[in-house]
């Protein structure tokens, strides 16, 4: 394995798991422990993540209302992550919606990205912040305390003044006859602004979330871009989607 694939997979082992030991690492990797104690070395000394006795962990702190140890479905959302992350490009601006899913592919950005990213996620960031290269412009407004992000027509007037290659929603309720839908009216009104804002549109769902409605719109089937699901696209549960055109990854 060459050196910098192997500090890329090192980071995305601590972007993961938030604190790891150099043995850890040693077994993940197949390389010896002196090899990861320098590779440690040198990603502290370039600010990538923070080295401690025994191992290493990642710069950013549990500043922030989620406890990522607890996220419901997480090895699912880093699936999507993953997928996701794959159409990210460099110099791309970027927004990101609130939700656990997209905090796992802010958390799971590739480290050599330089991208500029609008978010009205307080958890997303913070978590942002662990990335050097990503300029984060936090959307100001009343914080919804419950999901950490700002509401209110302070974000949706900032929305409408920006233009983004990509938009990462996360999704409340999916299914064939309504689109895209969400559990609260105002948060409903701040996706719509984002899809106005964005060039393409790519929606993160955990498969328990298709064909499931919630109280209010955010887009019809046609207009949806891209799905991101964690299941793979042969699957059944994914037929009458394909079948009514969705994009799915």
């Amino acid at each position: 394995m060459k050196k910098k694939e192997r500090h890329r997979k090192l980071i995305d082992q601590i972007s993961i798991n938030r604190k790891v030991s150099s043995r850890f690492l040693s077994e993940t990797l197949d390389v010896s422990e002196d090899t990861i104690r320098r590779d440690i070395k040198e990603l502290h000394e370039k600010g990538l993540i923070t080295k401690v006795h025994g191992g290493a962990m990642s710069n950013v702190q549990k500043l922030y209302h989620y406890n990522e140890d607890v996220i419901y479905n997480r090895e699912n959302k880093i699936t999507i992550a993953q997928k996701a992350s794959t159409l990210i490009h460099n110099n791309m601006v970027i927004i990101i919606s609130g939700g656990t899913t997209n905090l796992m592919l802010a958390k799971l950005l590739p480290k050599h990205l330089k991208l500029t990213v609008y978010t009205y996620s307080l958890p997303i960031a913070m978590q942002l912040t662990e990335h050097p290269l990503v300029e984060t412009i936090f959307i100001g407004g009343k914080i919804h305390k419950n999901s950490m992000v700002t509401i209110g027509i302070d974000v949706i007037q900032f929305l409408s003044n920006i233009r983004a290659h990509l938009c990462f929603m996360g999704v409340s309720g999916l299914d064939l006859q309504t689109g895209v839908t969400d559990e609260g009216y105002e948060v409903s009104l701040i996706k719509k602004a984002m899809i106005k804002a964005a060039d393409h549109i790519v929606y993160l769902t955990t498969s328990n979330k298709l064909n499931l409605r919630q109280g209010y719109d955010v887009c019809n089937l046609k207009d949806i871009d891209t799905v991101v699901t964690e299941l793979d696209i042969k699957n059944t549960q994914l037929n009458a989607y394909i079948s009514a055109g969705v994009n799915l990854l």
